[in-house]
């Protein structure tokens, strides 16, 4: 049968045909030219999935843009390009024809598949936002949305080429065509999204400027010396990448654990890059490590005392991110803060590393009087940087909840890995394999470390609950 004796009959109520223009798209999808025989082509109903279709994209490109993003009306242009050109293809053909009842077929039709196609792209960008996808497939998520607004069109083509009756060559020129046409025009407008972020250039205060100088030198002279005969802990935390709240607030978080928990306080140096701390803490450099690292190493015993450090940031092979516009920094290696610690001649060492191929430090930082812990093997990504987070899946598992139930940064080690194992498996994330080396001489030193400082910890809850105490007595009647 032609399209110029195709015959399209609506039916009596509006949310019949509304159902049946979908299933006739669902066929349409499939290859099947059943869909002619169940659309409605109204007016009515071409002006319905025209609204629905440009909401559904609408929705889409607001829970794909990033927090800042404004309504951008050149892609909101680039949108509507193809349903007027669907739209003009209808008319062209249906006089071709001569059947002004098909009018609408090719738009209704269209519309309806990216009206779908659209709402499924809405479900995948929010759970993909949440972070409830695997790993794997976000890298897969821009090829999908691209044969997902290929594979409407082309079904579209399909199925009236078969109504036509077209020669074979015929429809794959036709095909090959489309599909070299719509990636080369999504790729181009790929940068003009419905919702856009406005670029913002990074910009200091001038009084940020001069206040970093200050808030580095209050932080140094605020470290204590330690007290002969007695082991002593000291802090020191980086968070390297200004971008993401997550890392800053890892760091601090881990800093009161040992402040408040452990006794550092007075023993403890935080380095934050954040874009919004740059007049509260001071910055994580590599001059500022290197004097962190020089004025911790002066305070301490070489002998007697630890330095537990801590990084939390973006990481590559050998790499950790510093990044803090609009600063051009040098990146953190490990062979440089390898360097960096044994001329600020600090001895014994246990140092955590919170960062994609964090393992990839063991190497350089291992020694005999060494603790090693990185939240990933050499070769793995790690988790939970997310700006919704407060902690990395690693720094929630080892800081947050291991070693506030343990005695040994071992049995704490242990317990995270096997935390952060199960979260990854949850979400379908390939492992990140957390790695522990400890060095010859600090193993057999370690425990009588680990005394030390976790007596502190008992200490202090003590005395939080003498004081505790006292207040009750205090203000009983």
């Amino acid at each position: 049968m032609s399209l110029s004796s195709l015959k399209t009959v609506s039916l009596q109520r509006f949310s019949l045909n509304f159902a049946a223009n979908i299933i006739a798209t669902l066929w349409m999808l499939v290859g099947s030219m059943r869909a002619f025989s169940w659309v409605k082509p109204t007016f009515i109903q071409f002006a319905v999935f025209a609204i629905l279709a440009l909401g559904s994209n609408v929705l889409f490109s607001w829970l794909s843009a990033d927090s800042g993003s404004v309504f951008n009306e050149q892609g909101l242009v680039s949108y509507l390009i193809w349903p007027m050109i669907i739209l003009l293809s209808g008319i062209i053909l249906a006089r071709r024809v001569g059947n002004q009842t098909i009018m609408f077929i090719p738009a209704v039709l269209w519309l309806v598949a990216d009206m779908l196609s659209a709402l499924l792209q809405s479900v995948v960008q929010f759970l993909g936002s949440h972070g409830w996808l695997p790993q794997w497939s976000y890298a897969l998520l821009p090829v999908l949305f691209l044969l997902l607004f290929l594979w409407q069109t082309l079904a579209l083509l399909w199925i009236f080429s078969r109504r036509l009756r077209t020669p074979w060559w015929e429809r794959l020129i036709v095909l090959l065509g489309a599909v070299a046409l719509l990636t080369i025009w999504q790729r181009n407008v790929a940068d003009q999204p419905i919702f856009k972020q406005v670029p913002i250039e990074s910009t200091l205060e001038e009084a940020a400027f001069y206040e970093q100088p200050q808030l580095l030198q209050q932080a140094l002279t605020s470290i204590d010396p330690s007290l002969s005969g007695k082991t002593d802990w000291y802090f020191m935390g980086v968070a390297g990448f200004a971008g993401q709240d997550v890392f800053r607030s890892e760091i601090n978080k881990a800093r009161e654990l040992f402040d408040v928990r452990f006794g550092t306080s007075g023993h403890s140096l935080a380095l934050i890059n954040n874009t919004y701390s740059w007049m509260d803490e001071p910055i994580a450099t590599k001059t500022s490590i290197a004097q962190g690292l020089k004025q911790i190493g002066q305070q301490m015993s070489a002998d007697e005392d630890v330095l537990f450090l801590t990084l939390s940031s973006h990481g590559d092979q050998d790499v950790i991110q510093l990044y803090n516009p609009p600063l051009a920094m040098d990146n953190l290696e490990a062979a440089w803060l390898r360097e960096a610690l044994d001329s600020a001649g600090i001895r014994w060492r246990v140092i955590v590393v919170s960062a994609c191929y964090s393992g990839s430090f063991i190497d350089e930082l291992a020694s005999p009087t060494t603790v090693i812990i990185t939240a990933s093997a050499a070769d793995r990504a790690s988790f939970g940087c997310t700006n919704s987070a407060e902690m990395t899946y690693f720094g929630q598992a080892f800081f947050a909840e291991s070693l506030r139930e343990n005695t040994s940064f071992a049995a704490a080690f242990k317990d995270a890995s096997i935390r952060v194992t199960e979260r990854e498996r949850l979400m379908g994330f390939e492992s990140s394999m957390p790695q522990m080396v400890i060095g010859s001489l600090m193993e057999t030193a370690l425990p009588a470390f680990e005394q030390a400082l976790f007596d502190s910890e008992m200490s202090n809850l003590v005395i939080d609950m003498d004081s505790t105490a006292t207040d009750v007595v205090v203000n009983a009647p």
